[in-house]
């Protein structure tokens, strides 16, 4: 995986059909289906990709309304879906339509192909019959603007996740990532691994149960307890009285930013103002057109102040350091910013949910085990990993 200097996105490169056509796809264990864009294409954007033409693969297969694979695309069809679309006739090829948080989306049809992947040995690798999403409408909202991609591919907790789906064949249900910093150099690549070989495993290791959610089902949530910046802590728990006070951080590679309710935000960023040389000129920005609050600092290079630890539920506290926290905004030649930020987006976040991000995750081995139901961290120089 490369990380796309402009949006903070990890693309994975892959092959589908047969025969194999290059896909450049976002990351993401925040969602759970691969898609890409597909010809014909009635609404795609543009990108420096050419689309993947399932009439010239010898192994696509459409995924008919009656075959059980389309049950789990059930509650998401199109807006304009007839409801009898289906049960006037099982035969009709299978549709989809997957939105996401940042109101991008994907609608098309549900079908099955072969994945082609290079392993770290370079021996390659094709798995047949994956199902994935042929998209022909799709919009990857802010990430467009890069064109580096042709969609998303999913590794997500849910059945139609590649990682659920290729669990069989590589020795369970797990996998770990080791993405480089935003700062590497693009041609450097991340690492990520399936099945056996891997498990977080030594010294340093973090670990904190998986929790199942009726909100993010098919997302990896991990309960935080707080973080401590500099030697002061600020409890993550929401003040309000509700039922669970707990608050669950959503671990999403595909979301660079790491994004909090405000009653997290405020104290945070007010501490970390306190911690960073004042010649910075630390200022809150409010960015009215994507609705983002973050801090930023007038800079080339990140501070060396200050430290942070996150405090996961049973005890696990895992150590961040100043490049995983700050990033450098690529459309400012002398501005870095904070990977901290309050975003209110209806029906994501909330006084008991956010996001643990793409950026804090760099140089960390994070793995999450979907038979033991525990998601792992292991400080880690990904550039040599």
């Amino acid at each position: 995986m490369r990380t796309d200097q402009t949006s903070g996105e990890h693309i994975m490169k892959f092959s589908m059909g047969t025969p194999p056509i290059d896909i450049y796809a976002i990351a993401d264990t925040g969602s759970d289906l691969l898609w890409t864009k597909c010809q014909p294409c009635f609404l795609c954007y543009k990108s420096k990709h050419a689309l993947f033409d399932r009439r010239k693969s010898s192994t696509f297969r459409n995924i008919t309304c009656g075959a059980r694979e389309c049950r789990l695309v059930a509650e998401r069809k199109p807006a304009n879906y007839p409801p009898n679309y289906c049960s006037e006739d099982h035969e009709k090829p299978c549709v989809y339509h997957y939105s996401y948080a940042d109101e991008s989306y994907s609608e098309g049809l549900l079908v099955k192909e072969t994945i082609t992947m290079a392993s770290t040995t370079g021996v390659v690798v094709a798995v047949e019959d994956i199902i994935v999403g042929c998209g022909i409408k799709n919009d990857v909202g802010h990430n467009s603007a890069t064109r580096n991609e042709m969609g998303m591919i999913g590794f997500g907790r849910g059945p139609l996740s590649f990682v659920s789906q290729i669990a069989p064949y590589v020795g369970g249900n797990r996998f770990s990532h080791c993405l480089v910093p935003a700062s590497t150099d693009p041609i450097i690549e991340s690492k990520i691994y399936f099945g056996n070989g891997s498990e977080v495993l030594g010294e340093g290791v973090v670990s904190t149960p998986l929790v199942d959610t009726k909100e993010f089902s098919n997302n990896y949530i991990v309960i935080a307890e707080g973080i401590t910046v500099g030697n002061e802590f600020v409890s993550f728990n929401s003040s309000k009285e509700t039922m669970d006070k707990k608050y669950k951080m959503v671990v999403d590679s595909g979301t660079p930013l790491s994004i909090v309710p405000r009653h997290i935000f405020d104290p945070v960023i007010t501490l970390v103002r306190k911690m960073v040389d004042p010649k910075l000129e630390p200022i809150v920005v409010f960015e009215e057109e994507i609705n983002l609050t973050r801090l930023c600092l007038n800079s080339t290079t990140i501070p060396e102040e200050p430290k942070v630890t996150i405090h996961f539920e049973g005890g696990g506290k895992l150590q961040l350091m100043t490049d995983q926290l700050f990033y450098n905004e690529p459309e400012y030649d002398n501005r870095v910013c904070f990977a901290m930020v309050y975003k209110d987006v209806e029906d994501v976040t909330s006084d008991n949910y956010g996001f643990f991000g793409g950026h804090f995750q760099g140089n960390l081995l994070v793995g999450f085990d979907m038979d033991k139901k525990v998601a792992s961290f292991k400080p880690t120089n990904c550039l040599n990993f």
